[in-house]
């Protein structure tokens, strides 16, 4: 298959757990084979961490079956005809095969099928609808090796009707090319996208949110991104400009391990007003949002900073916020006229991030002044919140000495 790796195709044939599931649920009169994305991974050579398989076994005997051999079976998705079996501790989702009846741009009726080419054709993308069968035979009745080799995404059969049937396949079109294409994007599934557009806004947000932090850490998301804002995408996804720049270097910063919302932050949020725009564009979760609003809090004081930040600087705003969130600032601001770090605040800021420092703890409680004579009630808040101010700009020591020193200096305001 030139670039593509058939042997990987039966190493996972030689998962003991997998193969268990399939010899149950093969024989004479049934088939059941790997699809989708586990075939794909393994061709193109990537980790496969999750496999599906389809049968022409129906919900009710894929369940029957799963529990006579002794495997767990839980109905995840039955109205859709799929059920998870669990194996030796390993879970597989299972679904009969399917035909669209009726589709609206965002839901389909379907109904339960034995064949596999029907069902190979109502999928999304030719790379996604390959099939492995037991025997270790290859199904692929869309073309999909082809584009897998050519590392091409491309819509099965017509593209426009592809995207009536669910309008999110215009997120997902290119999310897959940031993921698995090279070169441009293939020009009839772009073509398409852009001009069934208008179906997206009949998407619920928060499956528009699923697929752009997919894609947002996606291989090729920096060109993706750029992409899509070249055709008008972006502005309607984000409601708002984006930052190239920003996006493009925390990407660099944090390429093998990246984070979706820190991401988002560096490409959409410039002021806390884009954060709470953003909640509710893509319908975001409390953390979310907090994450967002505290990188535009951090941004906003950062380029204002008009000192150049050094080792003892990167220790009070350690001490003061999140660590991420002031990785990613600092990632983000690289090279922009502020603010200014020097090579030892990176220096303390990784020795914070790697673990071989301590982030400084604030050394006092309220315990602390209570038992120091303070009465119960606001004022041991006030005081705490201003001796917190004075250990900021001290330093943030946590010494037992400096501890007992700074309650010493808050109890003589009583």
């Amino acid at each position: 298959m030139d670039n593509l790796d058939e042997r990987a195709l039966a190493g996972l044939l030689e998962r003991p757990a997998l193969r268990r599931l399939l010899e149950v649920f093969n024989d004479d009169a049934q088939e059941t084979r790997i699809v989708g994305g586990a075939v794909r991974n393994a061709l193109l050579g990537r980790p496969v961490t999750e496999v599906d398989c389809t049968t022409t076994l129906l919900p009710e005997a894929i369940a029957a079956r799963a529990e006579a051999a002794g495997f767990k079976a839980v109905p995840t998705g039955i109205e859709h005809g799929t059920i998870t079996v669990i194996v030796e501790g390993e879970p597989y989702e299972i679904t009969t095969l399917r035909e669209d009846v009726e589709t609206d741009g965002r839901h389909a009726v379907v109904h339960f099928g034995r064949d596999f080419v029907r069902d190979a054709r109502r999928r999304d993308f030719t790379i996604n609808a390959l099939s492995l069968g037991l025997d270790g035979r290859l199904h692929d009745y869309t073309d999909g090796v082809a584009d897998l080799r050519a590392r091409r995404v491309r819509f099965i059969g017509d593209a426009h009707t592809r995207i009536r049937e669910d309008y999110l396949r215009i997120m997902r079109f290119f999310r897959f090319h940031a993921e698995y294409a090279q070169g441009d994007p293939d020009p009839e599934g772009l073509d398409a996208s852009g001009a069934e557009r208008q179906g997206l806004a009949i998407l619920s947000k928060e499956r528009i949110r699923h697929e752009l932090l997919k894609l947002i850490v996606a291989r090729r998301a920096e060109d993706t991104i750029r992409l899509m804002a070249d055709h008008g995408f972006l502005t309607w996804l984000l409601d708002g400009v984006a930052e190239f720049g920003r996006f493009s270097r925390v990407a660099a910063s944090d390429r093998d391990d990246p984070v979706p919302i820190w991401r988002l932050a560096a490409l959409a949020v410039m002021v806390e007003e884009d954060a709470e725009r953003l909640r509710e564009r893509l319908r975001l979760s409390n953390d979310e949002h907090k994450k967002l609003a505290a990188y535009a809090g951090l941004l906003s004081l950062l380029k204002t900073w008009a000192l150049p930040l050094d080792a003892a600087a990167i220790r009070r705003l350690a001490a003061d916020h999140d660590l991420d969130t002031l990785r990613t600032v600092l990632a983000a601001t690289a090279g922009e006229p502020r603010p200014v770090v020097h090579p030892e605040a990176r220096e303390a800021l990784d020795l914070f991030h790697a673990g071989a420092e301590p982030v400084p703890v604030f050394p006092l409680r309220g315990a602390d002044l209570i038992e120091g004579g303070v009465p119960k009630g606001p004022r041991i808040g006030q005081l705490l919140a201003q001796a917190r101010q004075a250990w900021l700009a001290e330093g943030c020591r946590t010494d037992e000495t400096y501890a007992k020193d700074l309650l010493g200096r808050v109890l003589e305001r009583i």
